[in-house]
């Protein structure tokens, strides 16, 4: 099925785009809120830009694609394949990742305000700010989550939970391009998560519980720990 054929058949009222294949598509600056594309095959497509407020991608594969400044708030993204795919600038408020494939995913400078990202695989992730914005975890749920490797350098995880998340090796550090923006993790709970080996270098951890989580090697140097809880 064409893209065109699926512009038209959307305006005119169908939502259910089931196991769709639509590899390579380009769909820009289009509004598809609320569609059903789950199971759909979209692996390189370039969605730039459209809307797909509470659209469902339950076990979708869009592994490479671009998504920059996509809205995906309220989306249902569980079991989604996101691998290599670039998230940069969208919105992912309250969006729905559990059990997501996000290896090597691109989140720099989107907004993943209570956004839902348990047990996910993050290996190799990038949360970066961009040129415009920071990257927004702020209240996100990435308990369980695989972070491994990940770049969350000067991301906002405020109040997020990281409750048994693995972190070994991620780089949470205050970042050498943005001296002024750090990593802030205040009152975010990380208990019985794993920090082996990651670099917190002036990450701001004030009020934050980190019982029972895992130390080895990690980079604390200039972190703000007022009033942080470290019971191993």
């Amino acid at each position: 099925m064409e893209v065109k054929n699926i512009l038209k058949a959307y305006q005119q009222g169908r939502k259910n785009f089931n196991k769709i294949k639509l590899i390579e598509a380009e769909i820009i600056n289009e509004n598809l809120s609320e569609i059903d594309f789950t199971e759909a095959d979209l692996r390189q497509a370039r969605l730039g830009r459209t809307n797909f407020h509470k659209a469902n991608f339950t076990r979708a594969d869009l592994s490479e694609a671009i998504l920059w400044g996509t809205d995906l708030s309220e989306a249902i993204l569980v079991k989604i394949l996101l691998r290599d795919a670039d998230l940069s600038s969208a919105k992912l408020i309250k969006t729905n990742l559990h059990q997501a494939n996000l290896i090597k995913a691109s989140f720099c400078g989107a907004n993943l305000t209570q956004a839902n990202l348990s047990n996910s695989i993050i290996i190799d992730g990038d949360f970066r700010p961009n040129s415009d914005q920071i990257t927004n975890l702020s209240q996100a749920n990435l308990t369980n989550a695989d972070l491994s490797y990940a770049n969350l350098s000067q991301a906002l995880l405020c109040q997020a939970n990281l409750d048994g998340a693995r972190l070994c090796r991620a780089n949470l550090s205050i970042g050498k391009n943005y001296e002024k923006i750090v990593t802030d993790l205040t009152e975010a709970s990380l208990k019985n998560a794993d920090l082996s080996y990651a670099d917190l270098t002036g990450a701001i951890l004030i009020n934050a519980n980190l019982e029972g989580a895992d130390l080895t090697g990690t980079i604390l140097k200039n972190a703000d720990l007022t009033g942080t809880i470290i019971n191993n």
